[in-house]
């Protein structure tokens, strides 16, 4: 069906519908916009408790129960749940609210071209009818005036008193008017002629293609409507696996709740490592009170001196357990020896592993200032060296610093395990120094960088000749736990350290404990140690720890 056909009278109407389908649009584009509002501020909501329940934390109040790990998960799935109403909230406002005012925009200049369009032509009709209309009124007057001039002319002629001149001027009057009614009738022949064809082109060709583009630009908002509703959804579905996994996480962190796991955690934090106290002894008070010999009262064994005996003493200090008060507060020392010594162990072992990171950043620090002083040295116009010296200075007084303080605490550590004299007391904890070999330029023991192994080294620490002594004394060889290949020559020249060829291949029984040394083991069974930047290491995956550092 046809506008241009069918309505081709309904100018106005058609006027008034075509408003309506935009008023109707942009109502469509009003409630998209509310409900994208509610989107936003849902999941503003949603973050803001998130940020209320899951406050910031120091790392000594990290959560260890898996009940609390469970909730911050399901914390951290919600607050990417708001995230994903914020995806829908913009994707409505990109595609479907800016969409609509935009096309809103567009149909507004389109109708109102139209419509221009047909009241301009509906103007052109008019003034064709208006001119024919006044050529007819002229046409009538003129025969009306053509008529009187007859009827005069009649009068007079058949008058015989009139003068001929009379006669002759009757009759020249209704000549002239008789012409000027032909002439009006002709000129309203053709206005008429004209009208009818300006009509005819007016209601069969202009018109209705002007209801055409009404037409089409309706149709095209009806389409556009259309597409926004499944924008619209779509914008829905698109997040819908997302926040399906968001829940899935919910419900796995609500699967790893475990009371047994929470319950030992308990145990694990509040386990001082005390024995229960023993049974109090009885005190006889009444040994020094004289008794008859009939007397039949059993008294409570005596020693030799007729006092308690002293395996069942326990001494005040000791009857002292915190049975059912609360435990007096001591004041914290260094060693923290104040407290049990399950959590004394589990303390020193924190402190030990945040001394080694800190150290592990100043090797790191030092290595990249001497790698940058060499490079000051080759290139003296990139900077000076003697400028980075202060700070190496400054690192290798951090490094010796935390290696005191990770041998210090590793004493006691050992003291409370009770591993007193093990390599970990005489040498700082493994896991802090190793370090990847390139195949151009290489860090040599003491942090220098060199790209040429032939340069001269600073000797390396000299090690206890004793410490070496007594660990080669064991009667039974310590097992390989990987191998490494010499990638420069080693002299051997210290106390406790072997001869090393370049390209030479050598077993490892003890990794590097942080000092840049490793010990190994030669093919002939002459075992001692190496720098650890000298060859590179590959450990075996069976045994503890097993990396490759290359």
């Amino acid at each position: 069906m046809s506008w241009g056909t069918d309505l081709w009278d309904q100018f106005d109407n058609l006027d008034k519908h075509t408003q309506w389908g935009i008023d109707f649009l942009e109502r469509y584009a009003k409630f998209v916009k509310e409900r994208l509002e509610i989107e936003q501020t849902y999941a503003k909501q949603l973050r803001n408790l998130v940020k209320k329940y899951c406050p910031k934390r120091s790392k000594d109040d990290e959560p260890r129960f898996t009940s609390c790990l469970s909730f911050y998960s399901i914390l951290n799935e919600l607050n990417d749940y708001a995230g994903q109403r914020e995806v829908v909230a913009e994707e409505m406002g990109h595609r479907v609210y800016g969409e609509l005012m935009r096309y809103s925009q567009d149909l507004k200049a389109e109708r109102k071209q139209h419509l221009q369009e047909g009241r301009k032509a509906q103007q052109y009709l008019d003034h064709c009818w208006k001119q024919m209309d006044n050529s007819k009124k002229k046409f009538e007057r003129e025969c009306k005036e053509a008529e009187k001039a007859q009827l005069s002319y009649e009068r007079l002629d058949n008058d015989i008193n009139a003068t001929k001149s009379e006669v002759e001027k009757a009759k020249s009057q209704l000549y002239l008017r008789t012409h000027m009614a032909d002439e009006s009738k002709n000129e309203y022949a053709a206005q008429l002629q004209n009208f009818n064809s300006e009509q005819w082109k007016h209601f069969n060709v202009n018109m209705p293609q002007i209801f055409k583009n009404l037409q089409d630009m309706d149709e095209r908002r009806t389409v556009k409507l259309g597409e926004t509703y499944r924008s619209f959804a779509e914008a829905e579905r698109k997040v819908i696996p997302i926040i399906s996994k968001c829940l899935e996480g919910m419900v796995t962190a609500a699967k790893n709740v475990d009371e047994r796991r929470d319950s030992a955690i308990v145990v694990e934090s509040f386990k001082s490592g005390f024995e229960p106290p023993g049974d109090f002894p009885f005190e006889d008070y009444s040994q020094n009170i004289q008794r008859t010999g009939s007397d039949g009262t059993i008294g409570t064994p005596k020693n030799e001196s007729g006092k308690p005996d002293p395996k069942h003493t326990i001494s005040k200090a000791k009857n002292k357990l915190w049975l059912f008060g609360k435990k007096p507060k001591a004041p914290t020392v260094e060693d923290l020896s104040h407290l049990p010594p399950e959590q004394r162990r589990k303390k020193l072992q924190q402190r030990i592993d945040e001394l080694n990171r800190e150290l592990q950043k100043e090797i790191d620090q030092r290595d990249a200032l001497n790698k940058m002083k060499d490079v000051y040295e080759k290139n003296p116009q990139m900077g000076d060296p003697a400028s980075l010296q202060p700070k190496i200075s400054e690192t290798m007084c951090n490094i010796e610093r935390l290696r005191s303080e990770i041998h210090k605490n590793e004493s006691w550590l050992s003291e409370v395990e009770g591993k007193q004299g093990s390599r970990g007391d005489r040498r700082p904890s493994a896991d802090v120094n190793h370090h990847h070999h390139a195949p151009h330029g290489r860090e040599s023991p003491e942090g220098s960088y060199t790209d040429d192994h032939s340069q001269e080294h600073r000797s390396p620490p000299q090690p206890d000749p004793h410490e070496f002594d007594d660990e080669f004394d064991d009667d039974d060889p310590l097992p390989a736990i990987g191998h490494c290949k010499a990638l420069y020559s080693f002299d051997g020249s210290n106390e406790g350290t072997v001869v090393m060829k370049e390209d030479e291949v050598l077993y490892i029984i003890e990794e590097d404990k942080g000092d840049g040394w490793t010990r190994v083991r030669k093919q002939t069974g002459e075992e001692g140690y190496v720098p650890t930047l000298y060859v590179e290491i590959t450990m075996e995956r069976n045994s503890k720890g097993a990396v490759t550092y290359i």
